[in-house]
């Protein structure tokens, strides 16, 4: 027997998650497989790679020694996938992770067009709060994620462009001309979720004003609401660009709204193959591209 992609692959995820289950999960199979492999491993180098006597797996001396060459192999083979330049040679799943904003304005035309550079690449979606995906990314349960800042974690990145706040109200609540705070704290205000970024910069604006903060999860949820005239709120322009076109919502004249959404496509460079970051300029391709006709 000889040592295999697999038994690398293996290897590399057990060690980067301290995991046999997590591993397998990554790897789309189960933990036994996964020991088998590892078994399999360290029977043919004569040496255990990983200590498992405590809650989480850890390296051996040994598996530390073999961890970098391990991680060339597999670079090796992206390099040769990426020389032959036939992208259908490229399998796996790519664990993305989005923010709601993105899946209301290009994550679309962005999946497409990935499938087109990727036929046989499998795409697992999460979509969350921009922490928790930040998170996410750095536990190495996701691949890329197309996230706005503020950022906590180093990691390297693509622009996907700056997207502004507006706030907006249906006309049907007749708020017309320049507003006062006042104004808008006479109705429900609309945003984020509690914890994002919008809804803090929101909060803080408001801070010991009898002002109703309705912090929502769903921002779809969110402008429908709005929409019915249940609200005024604060949303990204690109979210609710078809809204204002059918006269469903109007932009409201409050002097002050929330820094605009920095998104950026973000990945870890270090570990990740390289179609995660092709995957990564084809997102700021289509952010770009959207940019133009939305923005």
């Amino acid at each position: 027997m000889v040592v295999t992609i697999k038994h690398l692959e293996a290897f590399i995820w057990v060690a980067d998650l301290a995991s046999f289950v997590r591993a397998g999960d990554r790897l789309n199979t189960t933990q036994p497989n996964i020991s088998s492999r590892i078994s399999t491993l360290e029977g043919l180098i004569g040496a255990p790679l990983f200590d498992r006597t405590g809650a989480k797996v850890h390296l051996t001396p040994k598996g530390q020694q073999l961890m970098r060459p391990a991680r060339a192999v597999l670079a090796a083979r992206d390099q040769f996938l990426q020389a032959a330049d036939e992208k259908a040679l490229t399998q796996g799943t790519l664990r993305l992770g989005v923010t709601e904003m993105i899946v209301h304005a290009w994550l679309r035309a962005f999946t497409l067009a990935l499938k087109s550079m990727f036929p046989n690449l499998a795409i697992e979606l999460t979509i969350d709060m921009a922490a928790e995906l930040e998170r996410g990314l750095h536990a190495r349960q996701l691949d890329l994620v197309l996230i706005n800042g503020p950022f906590q974690y180093p990691a390297a990145s693509k622009p996907l462009g700056r997207y502004p706040m507006i706030w907006v109200a249906a006309p049907s609540l007749g708020l017309t001309g320049s507003l006062r705070l006042e104004d808008l704290a006479a109705h429900p205000i609309l945003t984020h979720a509690r914890g994002s970024w919008p809804h803090r910069l929101l909060a803080d604006h408001f801070h010991m004003r009898s002002a109703r903060l309705v912090p929502s999860s769903n921002l779809a949820t969110c402008l429908h609401m709005t929409v019915d005239g249940m609200g005024v709120a604060v949303l990204p322009k690109a979210m609710a660009s078809r809204e204002l076109a059918e006269g469903g919502l109007m932009v409201l004249d409050y002097h002050w709204t929330p820094d605009d959404l920095e998104f950026q496509a973000r990945y870890q460079s270090d570990k990740a193959p390289k179609h995660v970051a092709q995957a990564a300029s084809l997102a700021a391709r289509v952010a770009t591209d959207f940019g133009k006709t939305n923005l």
